[in-house]
């Protein structure tokens, strides 16, 4: 079964956010004057690489760059279940959906650092219960932002008359970006998820694809309706280098677009080679766009 048709690529950046708040708010306005669709951050308490490092908390921090934006989508990529109870989560996006005037995009995961949860003393369930746990989360999240007042009685999370207002900006929620890469996420995530995200090899992401297809048609949804996402995480991909050049990037994206991905979104390099960030933006941005 071949991807869903591609009509036009979008293209992001994520930021991780041990830079300064003055860093990542001219870094951020740069990004957006480029031309970048999308802007990101990851949902961590530290550093992965480096666990003593500086690290301020995602959505706070996505609620300030949004009043200092105005034109990129905004969002977590992607929230961690394990973190915050799914209403609370709820009610953050809502909020930076009306800062952001109908920008914010919900990205949820399932939730993965064990080393970050042991540090904080947050509990991290076997990967049974974790995966259970985020299936109802989504579930809960689905329902209490699409509609005014939801009753949800669920094993692990619970909501009684619990009221969504104000309401989000976009209608009938803001859209669901969803964290998935084994075969039983997919099949969730084909469920409820506007886009899918995931990272990967060219063969894994176009494997992945293909069950991302079958598993929509299983759960009577259509192919095309889930956009397919992809997260260039430098440390996880050596093998690739998008930013050596405006060849390597488009050259990056063309062999992952024959694997069926529609989004791309990419950790930027290090500060002293920003500069290619600019020069991909105005030279093959707008034609890599539609082509």
């Amino acid at each position: 079964m071949t991807p869903p048709a591609i009509t036009q690529r979008s293209f992001g950046i994520q930021t991780i956010q041990t830079w300064t708040w003055q860093e990542m708010l001219e870094r951020w306005a740069w990004f957006e004057d480029l031309g970048w669709d999308s802007l990101w951050l990851p949902d961590h308490f530290v550093p992965t690489a480096r666990p003593d490092g500086p690290m301020f908390e995602a959505w706070t921090l996505l609620a300030a760059l949004a009043t200092k934006t105005t034109k990129a989508r905004l969002g977590v990529l992607v929230s961690s279940n394990t973190f915050r109870h799914p209403a609370l989560l709820a009610k953050q996006a809502v909020t930076i959906d009306h800062i952001s005037n109908g920008r914010m995009e919900l990205g949820v995961g399932a939730g993965w650092f064990a080393d970050e949860h042991e540090m904080f003393g947050l509990d991290f369930p076997k990967t049974g219960e974790l995966v259970e746990r985020y299936a109802e989360a989504i579930d809960l999240l689905d329902r209490y932002l699409s509609g005014d007042q939801t009753t949800f009685e669920g094993e692990y999370y619970t909501l009684r008359s619990a009221y969504n207002r104000p309401a989000p900006v976009q209608k009938p929620r803001m859209p669901l970006m969803l964290g998935a890469h084994g075969p039983r996420m997919i099949d969730l995530v084909s469920r409820y998820a506007d886009t899918w995200n995931s990272r990967g090899t060219p063969e894994e992401m176009r494997e992945r694809n293909q069950r991302m297809d079958e598993a929509c048609i299983r759960n009577d949804r259509d192919p095309c309706a889930i956009k397919r996402s992809m997260l260039y995480v430098v440390a996880q991909m050596p093998e690739e280098q998008p930013w050596d050049s405006t060849d390597a990037f488009a050259d990056f994206v063309g062999r992952f677009t024959d694997a069926g991905v529609q989004e791309f979104i990419f950790q930027p390099p290090p500060p002293d080679r920003l500069d290619i960030v600019g020069e991909v933006a105005r030279e093959i941005l707008p034609g890599l766009r539609s082509s």
